[in-house]
């Protein structure tokens, strides 16, 4: 006889943990939660995008019946600026956003008053008669113009980002050609359908803080709330409940976030803030807008020599949290996954009168990435080769890897630990059909029809360390609890952690919970950015749940007078490996018998638990190829995309149905910034784009069937199972695959220097206007 087989779950399309509570309408989003006595927040916004603050006059508001409290910058003047989570630069710190305006206002929405009342509909109602004088100011609107004064004499280029190596200056001197494109990316951001919240509460007796609605990063965010005030992560703690979307701009901290914090502190009573989509618009991260003016050195044969690129950074009116992190990705990920003997970046990070930025799905990489596959399609056309074969003669082959980059980023230098994208590329042109489109597409053209294809190719990063915390318990019901200092953002971080724990522990799934964003349950924690917690949190959960296996045997090998190395765990039950019959128990009998007291626990301590830590100084490299078919309107620039590929190797997918779904939704998120979203300004720095109206996200309506191919070819060697993570290769590439197809259905070459394009654009170039 011998042993049931071992349930496999890691690989697995098993259904999400998550969905349940949400399909049943049980869902605790920052909205939903309420406190009695609790008050209302309502920020009062400039109007103007630049310009002196000459009084703020709070006292018709303060009169109202109702209105508890409202402040201007003089009340919270104590408060520091809002502090660097990411790519600290010290020269940047004197750019930080104060949680409210000092003396100028930098952009439509900054905050100058709060107001706090009984409900929300009077706070709203007060803050219109905050009564603030604003004396206006020239503004400044292009990062790529003249530098400006923030203030004090400091320029608005706040920082020149600058990466190098290898000798570009002789690449160029001994080129057979260059190619120079100017590319630009507009500004758009996500739009999560949960609008950012946040509800204070203070408890005097335990004196104790309190944060719900926090999301993505707790643990920073506890921190650096405690330092603010003075107080200490002991009696500081955060709350994460369900999170509507996350996308980078969800989580980080905002000026709102400090004020009902500090709000509860002061007054006593709980306070409550949920923005509306408005100011979701205008006060949440901007991102992506940047120009870049690329060149790059080739040979006769197309192979690059040397790139070389400057480019403008549009960071709106202040550094926020990430300070230089999203420049700092698209100067150090610009290469992607090609070999380039020589290489310079340099990135000027400038503030603007717009909405501040911050990161969002692929930060960086999206523009890089398009500027990139932008500049290989430049050099396919110079040399008279496809898109495709250019591509092949410049991907870095398989045999060259791991390939250190020369370059660092957050904090890591870059190490390209594993891929074989030849092969990605092959499997991508396979699974579209690559052969047969081109000659339907060229049929279709003699037709008269302007349809054409276009690719992009790109190397992710993820799994960002340097640590993650896990703690799994056995309870005496048999319920098992992984804690992590993980976030849930919506990307199937219970699922994917339950399959591990599942599977190396040998328990059921279902008996598992996952307890994450509570900083009141685990010390520390990195949350969920950068596609890492399937890495990091994935193999801290897998380390302790052998470690818990490991301690469950030795237990049962007691209680049942068996060699642990004869038993194993299946489904919760211990079972004999040669699979003979005879007296088992389960793990919560183990959990049972040590309880505090029981003689088995002896002088170690009670319970059935463990805990490990991961830690890695390096990222992993995901990589993927997409491909996009577009149809374009002759009478309008319409552009319709037919269909859409997306080839991604994830080196070990823990659950293929999500990773499929993170791929799609990235891709209707990068047809968004491709073809439709954008936040624009008129020439007094007044955003246009402060509705659905204006705003306009692509609908089921625009987004195609999406293909994925998902590939285990390339598994990571810096973690045992080979995880990579998948968060952000579905955006990635789809400006430039984008971009690739309408010059191709246009047969203009070169023609999409900018993203978004419109219709209009698409309609010049369609009627031969420059």
């Amino acid at each position: 006889m011998s042993a049931p087989a071992k349930p496999v779950l890691v690989g697995k399309s098993v259904l999400r943990k998550e969905d349940g509570p949400l399909l049943r309408g049980q869902g605790r989003f920052a909205a939903d939660i309420n406190f009695p006595d609790q008050i209302y927040m309502r920020v009062v916004r400039s109007t103007y995008a630049h310009g002196r603050i000459v009084s703020v006059d709070l006292a018709p508001a303060l009169a109202i019946p109702g209105v508890v409290a409202a402040w201007s910058f003089k009340d919270v003047a104590d408060i520091p600026p809002i502090d660097f989570r990411l790519t600290r630069l010290e020269q940047l710190a004197a750019y930080r956003q104060t949680i409210l305006a000092k003396d100028k206002v930098r952009y439509v929405g900054d905050p100058v008053a709060v107001v706090f009342a009984e409900d929300p509909y009077l706070a709203e109602d007060a803050a219109e008669h905050v009564d603030v004088e604003i004396e206006e100011l020239p503004v400044i609107l292009h990062a790529d113009g003249e530098v400006g004064e923030f203030r004090d004499g400091l320029p608005t280029e706040t920082a020149l980002i600058e990466k190098n190596y290898g000798d570009v200056d002789a690449a160029f001197a001994g080129a057979h050609a260059t190619v120079e494109l100017t590319l630009s990316i507009g500004r758009h951001s996500g739009v999560p359908m949960e609008t950012r919240g946040a509800i204070g509460r203070y408890i005097a007796e335990t004196d104790m803080l309190e944060m719900y609605g926090a999301a993505k990063v707790p643990h920073w965010n506890r921190d650096q709330l405690a330092k603010m005030f003075g107080r200490t992560a002991a009696n500081t703690n955060l709350f994460e409940g369900h999170v509507g979307g996350g996308f980078g701009i969800r989580g980080e901290m905002y000026p709102e976030d400090v004020l009902v914090c500090l709000a509860a502190l002061r007054l006593g009573r709980p306070v409550k803030w949920i923005e509306d989509r408005r100011e979701h618009l205008i006060a949440a991260n901007h991102s992506r807008q940047q120009t870049h003016h690329i060149r790059a050195a080739i040979d006769i044969n197309g192979n690059i020599l040397a790139i070389d690129d400057e480019f403008f950074h549009d960071q709106g009116g202040y550094m926020r949290t990430h300070a230089a992190t999203v420049p700092d990705l698209a100067a150090a990920m610009l290469p992607g996954p090609y070999r380039i003997p020589a290489y310079r970046a340099r990135g000027h990070i400038r503030l603007t009168n717009k909405t501040p930025g911050g990161t969002y799905r692929a930060p960086g990489r999206y523009e890089s990435t398009f500027v990139r596959e932008r500049l290989l399609d430049a050099v396919a056309a110079k040399v008279g080769i496809d898109g495709v074969e250019v591509r092949r003669r410049n991907l870095i082959p398989v045999s060259e890897m791991p390939v250190t980059r020369a370059l660092e980023t957050l904090g890591t230098d870059i190490v390209l630990d594993s891929g074989d994208y030849a092969k990605l590329l092959d499997k991508a042109l396979d699974g579209i059909g690559w052969s047969t489109l081109l000659a339907q597409i060229d049929e279709r053209r003699k037709a008269g029809e302007l349809v054409g294809a276009g690719i992009g190719m790109f190397v992710e990063k993820s799994g960002l360390g340097p640590f993650d915390d896990v703690r799994i318990t056995v309870g005496i019901d048999g319920k098992i609890e992984v804690v992590t200092g993980a976030a849930s953002v919506g990307q199937g971080v219970e699922t994917v952690i339950a399959q591990i724990c599942a599977e190396k522990l040998g328990a059921g799934y279902d008996a598992i919970s996952v307890i994450h964003g509570q900083t009141d349950r685990i010390a520390r924690g990195l949350g969920a950015f950068a596609s890492r917690v399937s890495v990091m949190t994935g193999e801290a959960t897998r380390q302790a749940a052998l470690k818990l296996r490991d301690n469950a045997l030795a237990a049962a090998s007691e209680l049942m007078q068996l060699p642990a190395d004869q038993l194993d765990i299946i489904n919760g039950e211990i079972v004999r490996l040669d699979g003979s019959t005879g007296p088992s128990m389960s793990l919560a009998e183990i959990a049972k018998a040590l309880e505090p007291g029981s003689n088995l626990v002896g002088d170690k301590e009670p319970g059935l638990f463990a805990e490990a830590s991961f830690e890695s100084k390096h990222m992993t490299y995901p990589y993927g190829v997409h491909v996009a078919v577009v149809s374009l309107a002759r009478d309008t620039g319409g552009v319709t995309v037919e269909r859409y590929l997306v080839a991604y190797d994830i080196g070990k997918a823990i659950n293929p149905m999500l990773i499929d779904g993170q791929i799609v939704g990235g891709v209707a998120q990068g047809l968004g910034g491709a073809l439709y979203e954008e936040f624009s300004y008129d020439d007094r720095g007044e955003p246009l784009a402060v509705t659905f109206a204006d705003y306009l996200m692509p609908t089921a309506r625009e987004v195609p069937q999406v293909d994925v191919i998902i590939t285990e070819d390339a598994p990571s060697p810096l973690n045992p199972m080979g995880l990579k993570g998948a968060g952000e290769g579905g955006a990635n590439a789809v400006g430039a695959a984008i971009a690739a197809a309408i010059d191709d259905a246009l047969g203009q070459p070169g023609a999409i220097t900018r993203l978004p394009v419109s219709p209009q654009r698409v309609r010049e170039l369609i009627n031969g206007i420059a």
